[in-house]
Order: C-alpha cells, then structure tokens, then sequence
C-alpha cells in the first residue's frame, strides 16, 4: 500500500507541481493564490516616477483598489524592493489616512514598498506637521497626488459626535469638530447611535481636509495649480475593501 507520505511527495512533484504552473499559488499549510500570475510589482524609480502625471497617478491607486477588491493584487517580492529603495524611493503618492487597522494603505491600494507615502492619525485631518510632511513628499520627493482617505465606521469621528473627552484624544478630536458643525439636519440624533449622520460627518470630514490643504499650504496649492499635482479625497469602506473617489 502506498504511504500517505509517498502519495504527498507525488502529489507536490506532480499535480502540485501543475497547479503552481497554472498559477494557482495553492499549496499544503499556503491556502492564498497568486492573481495576475506572472505580474510584477517592481519599485519606484526616478524614471518611472518622472513620468507619472497626477491623473496618471490617481489612477493607479483606482486600479489598485480594484485589483484587492477583485482578489487579483500583483505578486510584490517585498525583500526585492527593500533591496532597489534601500538607497533612495520615488514614489508617486502621498496619502493621509487614518489610523484605523482595518484599511492598510499599501494592501488596499495594491501597492509596494517605495510606492506611496502614508501620513496616519485617528480622523484623517491635517495639522502643520502633516502638512510639512506633505510638502516633503510632493515639492521635495516628487509624489504626483495628494489623496485624503477617510474610512467608514471611524471611531474618530463618532468620538467627534459624541464629543468625548480623553486625555490628550479631546485635542484630537478638536480638528474634526468642523464637519460635525458643517453636517446641517439629523435633529433627531445627532450622536454616533445615527450611522447616516457619522458617515455624512466623516464625508464631510474628507471634503473639508482636501479644502484645508489647499488653504493652508501655498506650496501645495501652487503646486496643483501648475498642474504639478493632484489634491483629492476618497472613502474606504471597511465591510467590502472599496473605495469611492468623490473628491477630485
């Protein structure tokens, strides 16, 4: 009788074997697969960063968006790309986000190591010191977009409606206190029990942020207006991975 051991090393030498071919990625104890086998995720480089544009660059975080959403993301050799960045990156992007655990910039967006810059705090907003670092990536770096993503279901911003007090967070909170203002109606409820009112807040959050960068950094705004960037706003849907672009 044939040994299950015997049967298994048949089985890796021989259908196995097909089924990596096929590009299925399957294997014992490696439950994931490989979609758009054979596609690389190669890094950033200067050439390849000069010659992204703005709407070339929002683009690319769509179709990475699309390709997590599809379960087809690029096979990205991460050790491979820490190697070709180890001496410089160039990436295209420059993305504020929050610091919620369910959206991940480089996993949602598709994106590798080198791609884009990630400014995190809990609401999305900006201050000075992001907005610095934002003038770093794009006047001194060479990023091409600006995104502001936001998220549903963000604690920040029911933390805002609710007006909650904690420590060194009521100053937090403090920034994203302005959309709650601007979001006009839901008399009824206007607390973070209402999930109309707390995704009309974090949109409205979003819209504000992108208006504030233009306002608050004449480096930026100078630099969208010489059609040397893109500023623009976007929403992760925490329950299906999607994100919207709303704000061009």
């Amino acid at each position: 009788m044939t040994s299950l051991m015997t049967r298994r090393r048949r089985f890796l030498t021989g259908a196995g074997a097909a089924l990596f071919a096929g590009g299925c990625g399957c294997a014992i104890g490696l439950p994931f697969k490989l979609a758009h086998a054979g596609e690389s995720c190669a890094a950033q480089t200067a050439e390849s960063q000069a010659a992204m544009t703005p709407a070339k660059a929002l683009q690319d975080l769509k179709d990475g968006n699309a390709r997590f959403v599809d379960g087809k993301m690029r096979n990205c050799n991460y050790m491979d790309q820490v190697k070709s960045t180890g001496t410089g990156q160039f990436p295209f992007a420059a993305i504020v986000g929050c610091i919620d655990s369910r959206e991940s910039t480089t996993t949602t967006f598709d994106q590798g190591i080198g791609d884009v810059f990630r400014a995190r705090v809990a609401g999305n907003f900006v201050n000075d010191d992001i907005l610095g670092s934002l003038e770093f990536a794009c006047a001194a770096a060479g990023a091409k977009l600006v995104l502001v993503c936001g998220h549903t279901e963000c604690g920040a911003i029911k933390g805002a409606c609710d007006d909650v007090v904690l420590g060194n967070l009521t100053q937090t909170l403090a920034n994203i206190k302005p959309a709650v203002a601007a979001v006009p109606g839901f008399d009824d409820d206007r607390t973070s029990g209402n999930a109309a009112f707390v995704q009309a807040v974090a949109d409205k959050n979003v819209e504000l942020t992108v208006a504030r960068i233009r306002e608050r950094s004449r480096v930026l705004r100078d630099m969208e207006k010489s059609g040397d960037i893109m500023i623009a706003g976007a929403m992760y849907d925490v329950h299906n991975g999607r994100v919207a672009f709303a704000w061009p």
